[in-house]
């Protein structure tokens, strides 16, 4: 009995640490994954090491005092590649700052997962597709900064329930249809596609603010 309880003991021991260390890992094989799918000729990602456990110690990585993840530094970092979906298991990311390089590709929907993200900024990449209706999702969100990519497509009606939107930015895309009157949406002038809290302009395709119960949202969108 004595040799069957050490036994199990030590099963169980095994399998906490076999836990302990996926649950490690996660966040370190979503950023990997990242890097391995970006072009990085000055080599701002050397750090980025696979075999450390612990993201923590890379250089454009900050982490909270539980070692979890919460910023992503890579603006002006002359990166080319694009976005994966494995960046929706950043649970914990509150920054997302990729903005001024030449990352293409569309904007992964598993970014709605990242619950607590109070900053998306991909402005002035090549980004194309649209703008995800799962980043309404984000109900930390205070800036969404998305300017000077080549997005397409209406803006997502999902965005007017986050309450916390303080400033969005989508211009000089390929837009279409209406802006929201609603929600965050409310600082916009009804004469103007730009003011102190967001941006419009450049977006042949959109139409200005929408006429509620008048207008459909996507018009020209087709």
């Amino acid at each position: 009995m004595a040799m069957a309880a050490r036994f199990w003991l030590l099963s169980l021991t095994l399998s906490v640490s076999v836990v302990g260390l996926v649950r490690g890992n996660s966040e370190s094989d979503a950023l990997y994954t990242l890097r391995k799918s970006l072009s990085d000729p000055d080599n701002v990602l050397q750090s980025w090491d696979p075999t450390l456990v612990n993201p923590c110690t890379w250089f454009h990585i900050t982490c909270n005092q539980d070692n979890r993840v919460t910023r992503l530094d890579l603006g002006n970092s002359n990166l080319s590649g694009h976005l994966v979906p494995e960046l929706g298991k950043l649970e914990h990311l509150q920054y997302l700052e990729l903005y001024r390089n030449n990352i293409q590709g569309t904007i992964p929907a598993e970014l709605g997962n990242l619950k607590s993200l109070v900053s998306l900024d991909l402005y002035n990449n090549n980004i194309s597709g649209t703008i995800p209706p799962s980043l309404g999702k984000l109900k930390s969100l205070v800036f969404l900064r998305l300017n000077d990519n080549r997005l397409s497509g209406p803006i997502p009606r999902d965005l007017v329930g986050l309450a916390s939107l303080k400033v969005v930015d989508v211009s000089s895309n390929d837009l279409c249809g209406t802006i929201p009157t609603s929600g965050p949406f409310e600082h916009i002038p009804l004469s103007n596609f730009v003011s102190k809290y967001c941006s419009f302009e450049n977006n042949h395709r959109l139409e200005g603010p929408e006429l509620l119960g008048l207008a459909s949202y996507d018009t020209n969108c087709s």
